[in-house]
């Protein structure tokens, strides 16, 4: 397990950036009232920030999510551990990933990228591209096992454990760490499987070496979440599965890679198929039309490379400010880099 060993840490600036202010659906920075005036006061004027009264609610908005994000890493552990004892499983099966929840298209994707003459342009016969955004769909499970796992993450959501959300956009869904599904589900899909698709489509995000990842499930329903706003993932690259259920509407959205903005950007409409997976670049900005009927689970898995982001935090866009965290972190390491330059050249060489 290349990344069992290693220590994982979180950019200082994860609790004070890309902060999602609903109300007027912009992602914002913040430092002091002051800079959030000077960097974001116009947007937020532009979306109907107008007052001063307004504008302190915002404040007291984002002083409550940054206070919130502060407090996450002890909550996730205490509530792992509830989980983990109280906490009856359904479907105990799906909690170790098999071979057998996997569709055999994506076994034969998996066969052919480990295979010794392996290459970029042999992959793209076995899945869809889209456009040049590097946007890839391709079959990931099957449908038995989407209906096995949606039902067990709905006999989760009945139940009377605590639960954590993905993040401050989806107010539905499940973290997967805190289920108990990293270990032996997650991190094996991500080695042994993902790991070799990704190291011929993304070799400069690290796609050959990525050591750590954020799971989680989120859920769409006329009752709750409806869509997504345009962001783009603290992620090298991300896995957007449909495990369904039935639902009409909701297609994906992609616009510009986060760094190469375009004064007028083009966005596409990929529709979501059950049971099938996106894979994108973390950074590309992205979001989800709202659905018009019935209830829709996705699985997402971002994935990251430490050699990469080591170098540049991605949501900050500088070198990364590190500080303590549980488990993959954000998915930063100490660098060993300026010791040992050879270790970065792990991605190349694999």
């Amino acid at each position: 397990n290349m990344s069992a060993a290693r220590q994982f840490l979180t950019c200082a600036c994860f609790f004070s950036d890309n902060i999602f202010v609903g109300r007027y659906g912009l992602h914002v920075r913040y430092q002091d009232e002051g800079q959030l005036r000077r960097d974001h006061g116009r947007a937020l004027r532009e979306r109907g920030c107008r007052s001063e009264e307004d504008f302190s609610a915002v404040l007291r908005e984002i002083e409550t999510e940054v206070q919130r994000r502060k407090q996450l890493i002890h909550q996730a552990v205490e509530r792992r551990a509830i989980i983990s004892e109280c906490y009856r499983q359904k479907h105990p099966e799906v909690y170790i990933l098999q071979d057998s929840f996997l569709a055999p298209e994506f076994l034969e994707i998996v066969k052919y990228c480990t295979s010794p003459d392996a290459h970029l342009h042999g992959l793209l016969r076995y899945i869809e591209s889209f456009s040049d955004k590097r946007i890839y769909r391709l079959p990931v499970f099957t449908q038995e096992f989407c209906q096995a796992f949606v039902d067990e993450l709905e006999n989760f959501e009945q139940s009377d454990m605590p639960k954590g959300r993905p993040n401050t956009m989806n107010n539905y869904g499940v973290l997967l760490n805190e289920l108990g599904m990293d270990e032996a589900f997650i991190t094996p899909l991500r080695e042994q499987y993902l790991q070799p698709i990704t190291a011929l489509l993304y070799p400069d995000l690290g796609g050959a070496c990525l050591d750590s990842h954020k799971a989680f499930v989120v859920k769409y329903s006329l009752h709750e979440d409806l869509d997504l706003s345009s962001h783009y993932d603290n992620a090298e690259v991300t896995l957007n599965v449909s495990l369904g259920k039935d639902f009409t509407e909701g297609n994906l959205y992609f616009g510009d890679f986060n760094q190469d903005p375009t004064p007028v950007p083009k966005y596409i409409e990929i529709e979501h198929v059950g049971a099938q997976g996106l894979l994108h670049r973390g950074g590309q900005i992205h979001g989800a039309l709202p659905i018009a009927s019935g209830e829709r689970w996705n699985l997402i898995i971002w994935m990251r490379s430490s050699a990469i982001r080591n170098q540049l935090c991605p949501m900050c866009n500088k070198k990364p400010v590190l500080v303590e965290a549980e488990g993959f972190g954000d998915g930063f390491t100490e660098s060993l880099e300026d010791d040992a330059p050879e270790t970065v050249n792990l991605c190349t060489l694999w």
